[in-house]
């Protein structure tokens, strides 16, 4: 606040131009507004093709009306408003300068109270660039000006602003400015740094899943270094492919996500990666999943492209369909096995896909009921799109401690059956688990209506201890009945 203080009367007259994209928001709101339109109304992408040959500054106006970013809920460089704050107060005239469309930028304006005025595209001028100087040299009347902006189409506004700022700028406006000799006043960065981005992004956590390729292979006894280093190839196979759609689902609910109290803090929807950035990892991700299919059995072929397809569906449809998600969830987990035991040449017993399914329909009912419950003890509305309500917590209860139970009796019958005791040296064993098993469905069941269950139970199972002791036990008792 000293340094604010502190500035010549002069400066605090000249005009402070603020950029909207990656400047003020750390995201780019025609990415975040398209990606809105695929995921409420597909159609009318049929029609952007249209609205692109009108130009640039034409498609931003019909993204803009065709559906409403929520500009409430926009990642903001918070460093940045703080110093506009400062500037508002001292009487400085600041006024919003960005690409965006106009109507667009004229609810961010509204939404911050920080603007004398808005210089926007319109529909026909896409305000970016030179366009952008030409339109500040034009408006005001050739005075001097300030600017802060974040990459390379802001290189000439920096260069002709007399205290040129930035917030979080690309390497190659960094790169330009020195190569120029324009001297940065200040730099406004809060962007998460762009590998952990990545990795969080990618949900390596989540690989944890598909640790289910292994257990036709486990199960079956084949212990064979080349069906090993198959279903190894299969794990790291469907791993690519399932970060794949991860990135896809995210990309879809950077609206939805930003409604919500830890999903908020995704890299898309914090605006710590881009869109594009977002799209390309997408594609890189499948595309290493299809090389590694490409030696593997035909039969995980089609279980691998299964998966891929029920993921996008589920991403796109089944997720805002109310029961359906579970059930696809469920379906997905069962898929696993199914692609592990296809690269393997396994046999997957019926009574191993029921528990399957049964199983995880339970922790995929958790997962719902662990959300209405925190949102319930947190005193907030359901916002998620999810289609449940509040008033749904003890019917979904009673639905998911039934399959967890389901999951028991069938696990009964499973090491029941003539092929898993002519596996086993001393098959009694395996009754043991049972129990084991009773005792973890009951507390993850316990502990999320306590509402102190994460809303992940992958992310449980991996960091809570007594699920960890019971895992560990559980491994033995195999090991010791064979």
């Amino acid at each position: 606040m000293t340094q604010v203080l502190a500035q010549p009367a002069q400066a605090l007259q000249r005009p402070l131009c603020v950029d909207l994209d990656g400047t003020l928001t750390k995201v780019d709101t025609l990415y975040d507004t398209f990606m809105l339109l695929v995921r409420k109304n597909p159609r009318a992408l049929l029609q952007v093709p249209g609205w692109l040959a009108g130009g640039k500054a034409n498609l931003k106006q019909h993204l803009t009306r065709a559906v409403a970013l929520d500009v409430t809920r926009l990642p903001y460089n918070q460093a940045l408003l703080a110093y506009l704050h400062e500037q508002r107060q001292l009487g400085r005239p600041i006024f919003l300068a960005t690409g965006a469309d106009r109507e667009l930028a004229a609810r961010v304006a509204a939404h911050l109270g920080l603007f004398d005025g808005v210089l926007a595209s319109d529909g026909t001028r896409n305000l970016t660039g030179k366009r952008k100087l030409d339109r500040f040299r034009e408006f005001f009347a050739g005075r001097d000006f300030d600017y802060i902006g974040n990459a390379m189409p802001d290189l000439e506004l920096l260069a002709a602003s007399v205290e040129p700022r930035v917030a979080n700028p690309s390497m190659a406006l960094r790169s330009s400015l020195r190569g120029r000799g324009i001297r940065v006043q200040q730099s406004f960065d809060d962007r998460a740094p762009f590998f952990p981005s990545l990795i969080r992004a990618i949900r390596v956590h989540q690989w944890a899943k598909n640790a289910l390729i292994f257990l036709p292979f486990i199960l079956g006894h084949k212990w064979n270094l080349d069906v090993a280093r198959l279903a190894l190839l299969a794990f790291f196979c469907f791993s690519f492919c399932a970060s794949g759609t991860y990135i896809v689902n995210d990309l879809l609910d950077i609206e939805a996500d930003r409604h919500h109290l830890k999903k908020r803090m995704r890299p898309f929807a914090a605006g710590d990666l881009s869109v594009v950035s977002g799209v390309a990892l997408g594609f890189l991700l499948v595309a290493l999943s299809a090389l590694c299919a490409a030696f593997l059995p035909r039969a995980f072929l089609f279980w691998l492209g299964m998966y891929f397809l029920c993921t996008l569906a589920y991403s796109f449809q089944f997720k805002r369909m109310v029961l359906v998600d579970v059930l696809a969830l469920s379906g997905l987990y069962t898929l696993r096995l199914l692609a592990g035991g296809a690269a393997t040449s396994t046999a997957i017993s019926h009574w191993l896909s029921g528990f399957s399914i049964f199983l995880f329909l339970s922790l995929a009912i958790v997962k719902r009921f662990a959300e209405l419950q925190n949102t319930l003890q947190g005193g907030l509305t359901p916002k998620n799109g999810r289609g449940y309500q509040l008033s749904d917590i003890e019917q979904m209860r009673s639905f998911g401690t039934a399959s967890a139970f389901a999951a028991v009796v069938v696990f009964a019958n499973y090491i029941s059956g003539l092929d898993v005791i002519a596996l086993y040296h001393q098959p009694r064993l395996l009754w043991l688990i049972v129990p084991l098993l009773i005792l973890w469905l009951c507390r993850v069941w316990l502990l999320a209506s306590r509402g102190e269950l994460n809303e992940d139970p992958v992310v449980f199972a991996l960091t809570d201890r007594m699920s960890l002791l019971i895992g560990a036990a559980v491994a033995a008792i195999a090991l010791l009945a064979q």
